[in-house]
């Protein structure tokens, strides 16, 4: 039976996140959180999605939790439980918001009924925490199903909509056809780009805010050359002796981390050698991220003339519960890898980073995006992207599709270069070879990069963002 997990979250000091942003942004924050805490009274603020590591909208919720603590606001992480045709379905929904038919599927009253049996026992459980008044963000679409119980409850409901596609097509029609008499359950709508909200949805009850990063987590806080060179080399990542560095990091809650376990390497030859230019890709393994054509462009149009070495890095497919399709796209990588000529294949790495501690996790994307010379994000869609504003908050170079929010994060030849049709294969390997052949360049591009998301995608901003919404919700309620 599908059951509901609660995920701890400590709480992260406001003081910590002062250093980065300054002693303004850093006031009106607590004056936001003051405002919050009288809004909100008694009530809690809960969020629940489908899945505790692996993704963007966990390590976001992740962060946006801990610092909500730090701020003295009352707040909860809740996972729904699901089995695998119940992810079949969401996974379809998923892949439908996105404008593409995914694995081709139908979305009728069969897959209705596994999704409705599924979160029913998930709703009981939320239904007993829930408190009349409380509010309570449901995130994407796999827990948007219990809304009807959490209204009943008396709950104040918000909608939070991670993807979605600035061209809707037959797929999009489908995919809020099965959601929407769910979503008529809510009180508001939170959505990443404003053409991604469907034309049926009450305006005025739609608020636009896009993801941040947390600069003092293990994925984005400083780290030195040499920490970085030792964590990738303890990885299994880089073919070099250690410095001597340690592979130390510090975790949310304060305490010291240590890389230990090592990443599989999945049908590759020995890591790169110290010193050869690095590509990397970060996703998940899944088809919007195109991580095949990544490998394809790079083989193609990089390594024949370059002694470059690419990196598509992902999760371990056994560690991301609620995508029932990344070994399929992982095995998909790994079939075209095997066709590569000797010399590509030994320059092209497929890494799968184990999941068993997210923090560990997170401190080797974090070494991997400061040794990369180009990070690549060529999504065919994509809702935000985060990995691209946690590669420019690290001064790297970014060549990105532009599609959906990662034309919001870079600026096209000032703080990244934007590929305009992910499917131009050439196109993203001469911009490739462009940042590798030209490092001044590359540098300018990293550093003002770095410069557009401490302006624009910092925890204030989203934190802002989010208790301006609270505060419209529950000013005047009781």
């Amino acid at each position: 039976m599908a059951r509901l997990r609660e995920v701890q979250v400590g709480a992260q000091s406001p003081q910590a996140l002062e250093a980065v942003i300054g002693s303004a942004r850093t006031a009106h924050l607590h004056d936001q959180a003051r405002q919050v805490w009288e809004a909100l009274g008694a009530r809690e603020f809960l969020h629940v999605n489908s899945t505790a590591a692996g993704g963007g909208v966990a390590e976001m919720l992740a962060n946006l939790l801990a610092q909500s603590r730090g701020l003295g606001i009352d707040t909860r992480w809740l996972v729904v439980g699901g089995d695998p045709a119940f992810f079949e379905v969401t996974k379809r929904l998923h892949n439908h918001l996105y404008g593409h038919p995914g694995d081709g599927g139908p979305l009728g009253d069969a897959q209705r009924e596994t999704y409705e049996q599924t979160l029913a026992p998930n709703a009981d459980e939320l239904v007993s925490l829930v408190r009349p008044g409380d509010v309570v963000a449901l995130h994407d679409p796999q827990p948007a199903g219990t809304a009807s119980r959490l209204r009943e409850a008396g709950a104040k409901l918000v909608w939070r909509c991670h993807i979605g596609t600035d061209a809707p097509n037959e797929w999009t029609e489908i995919g809020w056809r099965f959601l929407r008499p769910y979503l008529e359950h809510c009180d508001a709508f939170v959505f990443s780009r404003p053409n991604f909200i469907p034309d049926w949805l009450p305006q005025e009850r739609c608020f636009i805010i896009q993801p941040s990063l947390d600069p003092l987590s293990a994925k984005n806080q400083p780290l030195s050359d040499d920490v970085v060179h030792d964590i990738l080399v303890r990885a299994g990542l880089l073919s070099d002796a250690p410095t001597g560095a340690g592979t130390m990091f510090v975790r949310r809650d304060g305490t010291r981390g240590r890389v230990d376990r090592p990443a599989e390497l999945i049908d590759s030859g020995p890591p790169p050698p110290a010193g050869v230019p690095i590509v990397l890709q970060v996703s998940r393994w899944d088809r919007m991220k195109d991580m095949r054509g990544v490998l394809t462009a790079f083989a193609e149009h990089v390594a024949p003339d370059s002694d470059a070495h690419l990196m598509l890095v992902g999760p371990s497919v056994h560690g991301v519960s609620d995508d029932p399709e990344g070994a399929a796209d992982l095995a998909a990588c790994a079939e075209a890898w095997t066709s590569l000529p000797d010399k590509v294949r030994r320059q092209t790495h497929l890494v799968c980073l184990p999941l068993a501690d997210v923090d560990e996790n997170a401190a080797v994307v974090n070494a991997l995006q400061r040794y990369a010379m180009v990070v690549l994000q060529k999504s065919i869609a994509e809702g935000f992207g985060l990995t691209v504003a946690e590669a420019m908050w690290k001064g790297r170079p970014v060549v990105a599709t532009d599609v959906g929010g990662i034309g919001d994060q870079v600026i096209d030849g000032e703080s990244g270069l934007l590929l305009a049709d992910a499917s131009d294969l050439a196109a993203c390997g001469a911009a490739t070879r462009r940042l590798i052949g030209d490092p001044p360049y590359a540098q300018r591009l990293g550093e003002a990069a770095r410069q557009r998301v401490f302006e624009h995608f910092l925890p204030d901003r989203h934190l802002d963002q989010w208790g301006d919404l609270l505060r419209a919700l529950l000013v005047g309620q009781t």
